[in-house]
């Protein structure tokens, strides 16, 4: 957790950013990140060199020959030669930096220097020095970047870009994930369901605080364990960076269309023993792109999403997926057809039916986050009438944190085959297959719940007019004392 000073020099770095003119949130954090990816670079060599000369091995500075590309050296050039110097050496030092293929290629692949002023340079670079970023442990790394990424939501600046990040814990926690799995997002965004299974494996082999990895178990995790994808080049350097600054070292995230046919290459079938993701809404795609392992026919990415996971997790993988409420009703051939598809050739495990206001103020679209196993047909559906997250459901999204269902969602589930889950006037209750079938593969709550009405007794008609006549009196004896003082 952030302590207010940190928090307050995070606020600062994006108010300044505003203010210089750049408004464009997503090439703001780009920007924001370069800097914090130079820093880190001159930093995390600097400790290689101290290693070297304490161990007495062999290291070759990547500054070697670039001194003038350290963030200690260019930080203090003055006002009139510091962006020159940054756009025209320092960005190339760093697009040329490691091999074809490397994190440092990848990451700066492309990359553009688009602070539009020396001032805000320099106002940006005495802000990241003074978070003494090199002196956090790497928790609280991870938790600056996270709350620079937060920033995009609580102020308004392309929340969309971004799922909650209590909904992406919740859906981590039932998702399981384990030591040795590999764990896929194939519409990544800013990397946060890849962090939080990462941090929630590195929990889970914890003893008194102390890791039960050996370094070899913690060289897989970090560069075998951890897959995303996004379309979007911006979303992938955000993401890289939000897995470097957790401390997974090599991360593994690419820029593909994942749907289309190179992503085939990408994400194989059958390779992924956990699928987390919250993938496009609404979209579609040209039907010359579409990778031909899909045999649901549709441009909806909705649902090319739901069937590329399902193709892409191993036998008896597990997926954890956000899906708008029409995928769960929809009367299309399609959507029928991957309703059926997870209903049979999956266990459905759990559907957690989310309010409307979840995505507020970006979206108002009612979602609910599918939980399902692959390699047996469903038998029944455990379903949850989630009513509170622990926030206000309007535009202000205000922390109520009396009102929240999830810690209840997380401890129902792992108790759902121990508990009564017979009554359908209750949050959560099972469905059997049989019912489902009869409606169409229809999994929307509505259809099932069963809502408890209250008996109201009202009065009898005679009573009511007798009651209408005494205040017709009451009004009549009122108006005649108003005339007499008149």
């Amino acid at each position: 957790m952030l302590d207010s000073q940190l928090k307050s020099k995070i606020r600062k770095l994006w108010d300044r950013f505003w203010s210089g003119g750049l408004t464009n949130p997503l090439l703001a954090i780009e920007q924001m990140s370069y800097l914090i990816f130079m820093k880190k670079l001159e930093d995390e060599d600097d400790k290689k060199v101290r290693e070297a000369d304490f161990t007495g091995q062999k290291y070759k500075s990547i500054f070697n020959g670039y001194e003038k590309c350290k963030w200690s050296n260019w930080t203090n050039l003055p006002a009139e030669e510091i962006s020159d110097h940054v756009r025209d050496n320092v960005f190339k030092f760093m697009r040329e930096l490691g091999d074809d293929g490397s994190l440092y290629s990848q990451y700066m692949k492309g990359a553009n220097f688009s602070i539009p002023t020396a001032s805000l340079l320099i106002e940006a670079v005495n802000i990241i020095n003074d978070m003494h970023i090199k002196e956090q442990n790497q928790d609280t790394q991870g938790d600056i970047y996270e709350y620079l990424l937060s920033e995009l939501q609580s102020s308004g600046k392309n929340g969309q870009f971004r799922t909650p990040r209590h909904i992406i814990k919740m859906m981590v926690e039932l998702a399981n994930p384990k030591y040795g799995e590999t764990i896929l997002d194939p519409a990544c965004g800013t990397g946060g369901f890849l962090v939080n299974a990462y941090e929630y494996i590195l929990e889970q082999n914890k003893k008194e605080h102390v890791s039960k990895l050996t370094p070899k178990q913690k060289e897989i995790l970090d560069e075998k364990s951890i897959y995303g994808f996004d379309i979007d080049e911006t979303m992938t350097r955000i993401a890289l960076m939000n897995l470097m600054m957790h401390g997974i070292t090599k991360p593994n995230i690419d820029r593909i269309n994942a749907l289309a046919g190179i992503g085939e290459d990408k994400i194989k079938e059958n390779m992924y023993e956990v699928v987390l993701a919250n993938p496009p809404f609404k979209g579609s795609i040209n039907v010359s792109e579409i990778s031909d392992r899909f045999r649901i026919k549709t441009k909806k990415t909705e649902l090319l999403f739901l069937e590329l996971m399902f193709h892409s997790m191993s036998p008896r993988g597990r997926c954890a997926v956000i899906v708008p409420d029409g995928v769960l009703f929809g009367n299309s051939k399609a959507h029928k057809a991957i309703r059926e598809m997870i209903l049979t050739k999956c266990r459905l495990d759990a559907i957690v039916s989310m309010p409307s206001g979840i995505f507020k103020p970006y979206a108002g679209v009612s979602t609910a986050v599918l939980f399902f196993t692959k390699g047996e047909p469903t038998k029944k559906v455990w379903f949850y009438d989630m009513q509170a997250d622990g926030y206000s459901l309007d535009d202000k999204r205000t922390p109520q944190q009396d009102k929240d269902d999830i810690p209840d969602i997380i401890e129902s589930f792992k108790k759902r085959h121990e508990e009564d889950n017979k009554n359908k006037k209750k949050k959560h209750f099972f469905v059997p297959i049989e019912e489902i079938k009869k409606n169409d593969w229809d999994l929307s709550i509505s259809k099932y719940k069963e809502i408890e009405y209250e008996e109201i007794e009202y009065e009898k008609p005679e009573e009511i007019m007798a009651n209408i006549e005494k205040l017709e009196e009451g009004i009549i004896k009122g108006i005649k004392e108003l005339k007499e003082k008149i």
